[in-house]
């Protein structure tokens, strides 16, 4: 069951965000009436979406995003009667998924929450992708690295010293780089 925090300092607004979010199912939705409280509730509640208003008091909803983002990777829409530029600007380097213009019509929360949730579930499986790539390029320079050694201390081949490694690996159960760090570390 989803949880939702919506902040609006108009009540009128919240109230309508809070009715069309129950009909969408969203178990548990989280109130408040200005940026400092928002970002308060979404550190302590821990939302899986959060809907600011650009203009509110305490703090504006581009810095209420920024400050939940930093500690929360939660999709964040903004509510705002106009959008200028400069808006849009912030918004994009806080990461914000979207903006619904007040008066915000009912069709059109639906696909922005859905595209949102998507968005973010995309970013974390890029950045998973990333990391794996990471750590396969740093195994593949620790493997290339005891490999030299190899060839160096035991006049071995490229092939032969890749071999033996390879051997090592599975003889002893070991990953690959499980054992050029063995080898590098009886080099040291």
């Amino acid at each position: 069951m989803r949880t939702v925090l919506i902040c609006d300092d108009e009540p009128i607004i919240r109230m309508s965000l809070k009715n069309r979010l129950k009909e969408l199912g969203f178990g548990e939705i989280i109130e408040c009436g200005d940026g400092e409280a928002a970002v308060q509730s979404a550190l302590s509640r821990l939302p899986d979406i959060a809907i600011l208003d650009v203009s509110m008091p305490k703090m504006d909803g581009i810095s209420a995003a920024r400050a939940i983002r930093k500690k929360l990777k939660i999709p964040i829409l903004l509510l705002t009667a106009c959008i200028d530029p400069d808006t849009v600007n912030k918004a994009k380097e806080v990461g914000v998924a979207a903006f619904l213009t007040k008066p915000f019509r009912d069709q059109d929360l639906w696909p922005a929450i859905e595209l949102a949730f998507a968005h973010a579930h995309e970013i974390d499986e890029l950045k998973e992708q990333v990391e794996d790539l990471k750590e396969t390029i740093e195994s593949r320079k620790v493997i290339e690295k005891a490999k030299g050694v190899l060839m160096r201390t035991q006049g071995l081949s490229e092939p032969e010293a890749f071999r033996k490694m390879q051997k090592l690996a599975m003889d002893k159960r070991k990953s690959l780089r499980q054992i050029a760090d063995a080898i590098l570390l009886t080099e040291s």
